[in-house]
């Protein structure tokens, strides 16, 4: 059902790879879109055919300084952070900041405009897992100061003061587990393994898989997770809700399948792991099923299909 026209929505980190397919998303169910981003890691290029639009308007901004919209906001989706390794390694004190000072002058803005505010929030919260599959219930097992720590707990501290906020001050608030997302819109160089393997293998180059590839990934379309997101900040759950798909499989096999499914002559090559990198991923979505009634629907070769596409067309 689509939502009324006269509904505003606000996406922090707008033009980034999720936040620009949310912001379609938003749009398609009758709301008002404002997109924030200051293109650190964003791109216009995400959302230039949606600037024309007379729903939708883009504000390039810094989410760790005082954030000020006119008129009324209904939801706020923070989606601002550097997510992958290669750009939180790179920028781990702005990491931190967004994580931190960002969500606070986020939560600051909901309780202004009396907003539903949903945090996206991150499997890496759980670390390098000692419970598999991983639930809502599992605490983590997280290094906070290795490489990889700016990022999870930039994280874990966003999702303990969102909660603050409800808790204090009666704040609606969801809070989304992320879990691997792919697609459309990804970034070539980022680093993630989905972008990284696509572009190796159309390259004809090595594909370049960390240890000896038996660490399993989980890989969710950004289609099927967006829908998920939408359901959430429409229900009253103000607990954390993992979204994703519980296929697993290892990088190996995810190597070979990207070869496979493009066709490509690349061999793969091994190199030592990442410190930190967790050695197994996978949703629980006991919940999501439950409460929200969502579970992932895009099959996995189709959802490379369209993204290997994307690549090949960028």
């Amino acid at each position: 059902m689509k939502a009324a026209k006269s509904i505003t929505s606000i996406v922090t980190g707008g033009a980034g790879f999720l936040g620009s397919h949310l912001c379609e998303f938003l749009l398609q169910q009758g709301h008002r879109v404002i997109a924030i981003d200051n293109l650190v890691t964003g791109n216009i290029a995400n959302i230039k055919h949606l600037c024309n639009r007379p729903d939708f308007s883009f504000v390039e901004h810094d989410i760790t300084k005082r954030i000020d919209v006119d008129g009324p906001a209904h939801f706020i989706f923070h989606f601002a952070s550097p997510a992958s390794p290669i750009d939180y390694l790179r920028l781990p004190i702005q990491t931190l900041k967004v994580g931190a000072l960002g969500t606070h002058n986020v939560l600051g803005l909901a309780l202004a405009k009396q907003a539903t505010m949903l945090l996206a929030s991150t499997s890496e919260i759980y670390g390098d897992p000692l419970v598999h599959p991983q639930p809502e219930t599992y605490w983590g097992n997280v290094n906070p100061i290795g490489p990889r720590g700016v990022y999870d707990e930039s994280k874990r501290f966003a999702e303990a003061i969102t909660m603050a906020y409800h808790r204090a001050h009666n704040l609606n608030t969801r809070i989304v587990r992320i879990f691997n997302t792919y697609g459309p819109r990804m970034r070539p160089h980022d680093g993630r393994v989905v972008p990284a393997f696509i572009k190796q293998a159309l390259a004809g180059a090595p594909l370049t898989v960390f240890g000896q590839g038996t660490q399993t990934r989980s890989f969710c379309y950004v289609d099927d997770l967006v829908r998920g997101i939408f359901a959430l900040a429409c229900s009253t759950e103000s607990d954390p809700v993992n979204i994703g798909n519980p296929y697993e499989m290892t990088v190996l096999d995810f190597a070979r399948k990207i070869i496979e499914l493009t066709g490509s002559a690349s061999t793969i090559q091994h190199e030592p792991l990442p410190v930190d990198d967790p050695r197994i991923r996978q949703p629980d979505i006991t919940r999501a099923r439950r409460l929200l009634h969502w579970e992932p629907q895009v099959p996995l070769d189709e959802g490379l299909r369209r993204t290997i596409a994307f690549f090949q067309n960028a």
